[in-house]
């Protein structure tokens, strides 16, 4: 019989093969005291640790091909600056010494610790780097603790064409399988915005993430089929249903090579409207994707890792030295930059430390434009350096969770002070540069013709805009399913923030993840949206979309969609139209 089991879609794709169970090795880490004669002897013990773990990783990515792309290895380079930072090499100095404790236990509180701080951050991208501190920290323990690398980290013929089932996988997990030939890959924890998930769809390795228990029901060597589009595993399919997959794995597979093919063409959908395509950027290393992809520019570019594994901010030079690195990469595209959207349970020197009391619902609390506003020296540093690079390229300053006019107010009148400041100086920028906010909150849907007269430009950022519409924690497993693209009531936002940008005869693009959603984007062209912003791993096959989409047929399923009672009408909608 076949048993169907439901996960969270993370990377696109259809795999049929065998299941390889990972079962990673257990870490029981010993809790004792020392005598105050072996603070060195422990010391060193973790020293040696960090670097034989250093060295593993290494390892690993010199395993990666030369001809791979370069964000791939920047997973790997990201956990090995973690093992460099202070929080990680000091921190459990500081307490073996303080506390008289073995090195592993003061690893671990200082895990617990970086890690609670993670996971009281509103931003959903933000709070999963507590699998990264884990990975990384995990790594040191198993070398501490005399544990062998872990088997599926070495080259290994044993894996390929197999699909692996995992409680959770470590970036470097997934590259070192990607490299020894697995098919597909399925984890009990995690979520749509973890590095692993990200680094699949990279990869092209179809992914499913949060199937939890799934090793209840999944043995070694069973026959499964890992459907990456739709997030379902199926277990013993009959032959029917193995039939019909492999059609779809083949017709997928002439779709993927088709889009290659769209690099250089013009985004028109089929009755002649011109789309702006634009790409999501996170880290620096992914700047080489926009020109791979041929986006028209970024969109969406994250500036929360500049703060992040640090304790000193990054200063005026430093903002300004990374954003011409950017433009330098562009050469010549439009550089959309976000600024600073950290919540107060991200503590850094120079940020108050009381500011991070109210925790209780970060995600409501003092972050993005908020605590920007309320820190002016964690916020000018970022504006001046963005104005000064806007000298040398299309920039534009695209401001987080807007509320109210007094917030822009308030936004407008610092940069206007810069911008004299700079003037008086003779430091050159670009006087007519482009501000604007995001949507992310009913408020500022409802008030968009408000915030339309005021700004240059909008972006829809749908992760947020849906959570607060309605009023889940889309990282909760217990209230995620309640995350609903296609409410009625996200629609009627959205439609409303683009009539508000139209009628004021500014641009509106969204940039959130339901900008990246296949399943999205003829609904999206209906309701007026012109500009889309996403990963450009999505890009080529959202652009593909437009061009085979009609306009004016889209429009006019999109007005039916307004009046819909739910989402799944929404869905269906669509899906029955393009039948």
């Amino acid at each position: 019989m076949t048993i169907l089991l439901q996960g969270v879609n993370v990377s696109r794709g259809i795999a049929i093969g065998h299941a390889h169970l990972l079962q990673n090795d257990q870490i029981d880490v010993r809790e004792y005291s020392i005598h105050s004669s072996h603070i060195d002897e422990e010391i060193q013990r973790l020293n040696d640790a960090i670097g034989d773990a250093r060295q593993q990783l290494r390892a690993i990515r010199d395993h990666i091909p030369s001809s791979t792309s370069a964000d791939i290895a920047a997973f790997i380079d990201t956990h090995l600056l973690m093992m460099e930072d202070i929080a990680i090499t000091e921190e459990p100095k500081r307490i073996i010494k303080e506390r008289l404790c073995n090195a592993e236990w003061a690893l671990k509180l200082q895990r617990d610790a970086v890690v609670n701080v993670f996971e009281e951050m509103a931003d959903a991208y933000l709070s999963t780097r507590r699998d990264d501190v884990n990975h990384v920290v995990n790594r040191i323990l198993r070398v501490m603790l005399n544990q062998k690398p872990l088997a599926h980290e070495m080259p290994d013929d044993s894996l390929n064409g197999r699909i692996i089932l995992a409680e959770d996988l470590t970036p470097a997990d997934t590259v070192m399988m990607q490299h020894n030939g697995i098919l597909a890959f399925a984890t009990e924890f995690g979520g749509p915005t973890s590095h692993t998930a990200i680094l699949a769809r990279s990869l092209g390795i179809p992914a499913i993430v949060g199937i939890q228990n799934a090793r209840k029901y999944i043995k070694n060597d069973d026959l499964i089929i890992i459907d990456g589009t739709n997030g379902i595993v199926l277990i013993d399919p009959d032959e029917c249903i193995q039939s019909h997959y492999e059609k779809r794995q083949r017709e997928d597979r002439r779709y993927i090579n088709s889009l290659g093919r769209l690099k250089n063409t013009t985004t028109k959908t089929s009755d002649g409207i011109s789309i702006n395509l634009m790409a999501n950027i996170e880290l620096p290393s992914d700047f080489d994707t926009v020109r791979d992809v041929g986006a028209s520019g970024v969109g969406l570019y994250r500036t929360e890792f500049l703060y992040m594994n640090r304790e000193a901010l990054p200063d005026e030079e430093e903002h300004f030295n990374t954003y011409m690195d950017v433009m330098k990469s562009l050469d010549g595209l439009p550089l959309t930059i976000r600024t600073l959207d950290l919540g107060a349970d991200k503590q850094v020197d120079g940020i108050t430390k009381n500011i991070g009391q109210q925790r209780t619902n970060p995600a409501l609390g003092l972050r993005a434009v908020r605590l920007c506003l309320r820190e002016p020296g964690l916020f000018r540093p970022q504006l001046r350096a963005i104005i000064r690079a806007s000298a040398y390229g299309p920039i534009r300053i695209m401001i987080p969770m807007l509320t109210n006019l007094q917030e822009i107010q308030q936004v407008m009148t610092i940069i206007e002070e810069i911008q004299l400041e700079l003037e008086k100086k003779e430091i050159g920028f670009d006087k007519d540069i482009q501000i604007g906010g995001m949507v992310e909150v009913p408020a500022s849907a409802v008030c968009a013709d408000i915030f339309a007269k005021k700004l240059d430009f909008l972006s829809i950022g749908t992760n947020d805009l849906i959570q607060y519409t309605m009023a889940i924690d889309r990282v909760n497993d217990e209230v995620n399913y309640l995350y609903d693209p296609f409410h009625p009531s996200v629609l009627r936002l959205i439609h409303m923030t683009i009539n508000a940008g139209k009628k004021a005869k500014i641009p509106v693009a969204m940039c959130g993840e339901m900008a990246g959603d296949p399943n999205s984007t003829r609904l999206l062209l209906g309701l007026g949206l012109r500009e889309f912003s996403v990963h450009s791993a999505s890009l080529l096959e959202i652009k593909k979309i437009i061009i085979d989409s009609d306009v004016e047929e889209a429009t006019r399923l999109a007005k039916r969609a307004l009046k819909a009672n739910n989402g799944v009408d929404v869905i269906e909608l669509f899906r029955n139209s393009s039948d």
